[in-house]
């Protein structure tokens, strides 16, 4: 026969569109064979193509995606069966017509544990879902098609897994006539975590599921069909799961290419209900569509979970004893929870970030996103397009609607880095938002509510920006609700040893080296430089020592150059003691030969540089390392 794509769902549902010539387009444009009116559909969505004699569906960059068999996919191969979802449309793909199944014999897995006629066993390895639900549309396949659809829309939209679990559940109650269903969920290893239970009336009470059945379901990667239970003997836990008085169980593997995440479950204690070969196959095909979205559930949170413990780690920028710091902790506090507008300041790589990021971990919008951007890294016209988005078609290039990133923080926060390079004439267009609460994407006229916490930060002297007619006075004040200045580190030497102890403790279990300390020498090292990079610089001088030594403590020969030709700390920090017999004596040596080129130079540290063969540059911050300028 000729291949056929029937649509058994959506706006087309019930027609059918024979694929006899080269090819056919799938899409909301009118030029598309397959015309779709729906807006979860892209223009060009997708296309079968014939090549070497094989159908090929293949995904046009749409939006949303397309899929096969509950699948994302960007060119796959089709099979008899498949089942194609495009937007809010489901299609099945046939090459053939189907011949009736021929009567399925019950297996016996095991005859101390299924001794009832009526189980019926179902190999994972060996079943598609699609192939089994693509016979003649009935109105029963019909209705299982518009059910999983459904579910497989559903679920694709949940990111957590206990909302998703729910959500199985309660879709597997809607669709097939049993009175509980229980979802029990494996980690890597195989072991049982955690379960949901879940019976019509809505009651999460757990209740007896038998473990032998369980474990045979995940050892075996089979879906499990049992009538009669009553009358099915042999079970460990037997007593409990009799005295329920159980009529008929379904169990399914969530298998993929993870392996098995979880084993979805339902029975019935109704008299004279009980389940089918049919309803086994729409349960196993439910758990084929769940064990993606669960898949792409977990790794989601497991990077939520990554993101979060390096956004707390990066709170250590905010970590310190001294009085400074304690100021500052406590009155970041006292703002987070309030909906102020903060302008933080300070130098480069005192960690206005992660201040903003604590702000925002503290507030109440702290569930919603936390969106950045430095404002000078990109030119004007970029600048505009990124906080604002865009049109399609609203300037050259623009071929298709943005969304800015103040509407990607709505309900939450914006952070605004080095807002001090903000040309003028965008500078106009932010004091609107922060005085209308609202903003236009470039190209649009219809204004878009702004529903965000404003945090700036800048390393500039705005002030001067004013007097200079840089920066405007009145966006200056917009932002100068609340000042949070961020000390230098050369200002708060106390908080250097436990920001070095907690940074070697982070890379070293990034990397997998076991890092117990300093040594007193490293120690002191550390306390005499100046640290003009502040804590970013702090972090990368820890980062270079755990990956470049060797042993359980961090050594002076481990640390970066420019901290070992240190001068010691001007008094008020502590110079932290000597940094070894060997250190000392090398830059005592450094120095010399510094002075004495100096002197023949006639006090030139250009010439010098020639007379050390040494880059005029790299001399001169050997000056300033050493503290030799007053000297020279």
């Amino acid at each position: 026969m000729i291949p056929r794509l029937t649509a058994a769902s959506g706006p087309l549902a019930g027609q059918t569109f024979a694929l006899d010539g080269p090819g056919l387009t799938l899409g909301r444009d009118h030029g598309n064979a397959v015309h779709l009116r729906d807006l979860a559909v892209s223009r060009q969505h997708c296309a079968i193509e014939t090549k070497d004699g094989r159908l090929v569906l293949r995904d046009l960059e749409s939006r949303h995606s397309t899929f096969v068999n509950g699948v994302p996919v960007r060119e796959r191969e089709l099979e008899h069966g498949d089942l194609i979802t495009v937007g809010g449309s489901l299609f099945l793909f046939q090459t053939r017509d189907d011949e009736p199944e021929p009567a399925r014999e019950p297996v016996v897995l095991d005859e101390r544990i299924w001794t009832s006629e009526s189980t019926v066993h179902l190999t994972m390895d060996a079943f598609r879902p699609e192939a089994a639900l693509s016979q003649a549309p009935d109105a029963r396949t019909a209705r299982d098609l518009q059910a999983l659809l459904r579910i497989a829309g559903a679920l694709h939209e949940i990111r957590a897994t206990a909302p998703l679990a729910r959500r199985l559940l309660e879709l597997a109650l809607e669709t097939v006539p049993a009175e509980r269903a229980a979802l029990l969920l494996l980690d890597p290893t195989g072991a049982f975590v955690s379960s949901l239970a879940l019976d019509r009336k809505g009651s999460t009470e757990p209740f007896p599921i038998s473990r032998t059945l369980i474990e045979r379901v995940v050892a075996e990667r089979s879906a499990v069909l049992s009538n009669d239970v009553l009358q099915t003997g042999g079970w460990e836990g037997v007593a409990s799961v009799q005295a329920a008085h159980l009529q008929s169980l379904l169990a399914a593997p969530l298998t993929g290419r993870e392996g098995t995440l979880g084993v979805l479950y339902l029975d019935t204690r109704e008299p004279g209900v009980h389940f089918d070969g049919r309803h086994l196959e729409l349960v196993t095909a439910a758990a084929g569509i769940a064990v993606v979205a669960l898949a792409n559930v977990r790794h989601l949170e497991a990077l939520e979970e990554e993101t979060q413990r390096i956004e707390e780690a990066l709170d250590a920028g905010m970590v310190g004893d001294s009085a400074r710091m304690r100021e500052i902790q406590r009155l970041l506090a006292r703002v987070a929870a309030t909906d102020s507008t903060v302008l933080l300041r300070g130098e480069s790589g005192t960690g206005k970030e992660v201040a903003a990021r604590a702000l925002h971990r503290g507030s109440p919008r702290a569930g919603k996103p936390f969106v950045a951007v430095n404002c000078a890294t990109l030119s004007e016209t970029l600048l505009q397009s990124e906080l604002f988005g865009h049109e399609r078609g609203a300037f050259t290039g623009a071929v298709e609607r943005k969304i800015g990133r103040i509407e990607a923080a709505q309900g939450g926060t914006l952070f605004l880095d080095e807002i001090g390079e903000i040309p003028p004439a965008l500078q106009a267009r932010l004091l609107r938002v922060l005085q209308e609460r609202e903003f236009e994407r470039v190209g649009a006229t219809r204004p878009i509510k702004a529903d965000i916490r404003l945090i700036a930060a800048t390393n500039r002297d705005l002030e001067k920006g004013i007097r200079e007619g840089t920066f405007r006075e009145d966006l200056f004040y917009r932002l100068n609700v609340i000042a949070v200045t961020l000390p230098a580190l050369r200002e708060r030497r106390e908080d250097v040893p436990l920001l070095a102890s907690h940074f070697a403790t982070l890379f070293g279990r990034k990397i997998g080296r076991r890092v117990l300390g300093f040594t007193p020498e490293a120690r002191a090292c550390l306390l005499r430089y100046a640290w003009p990079g502040n804590v970013r610089e702090l972090a990368n001088a820890i980062e270079r020592a755990v990956v470049l030594g060797e042993g359980e403590l961090i050594r002076p020969e481990d640390l970066p150059e420019t901290v070992l030709e240190s001068a010691p700390a001007e008094r008020g920090g502590g110079d932290g003691g000597p940094v070894g017999k060997y250190h000392d004596t090398v830059n005592a040596f450094k120095q010399k030969l510094i002075l004495d080129a100096i002197d023949q130079a006639g006090g030139n540290v250009t010439r010098a540089a020639e007379l050390l063969d040494l880059n005029p540059t790299y001399l001169h911050r050997l000056i300033r390392n050493f503290d030799l300028k007053e000297r020279t």
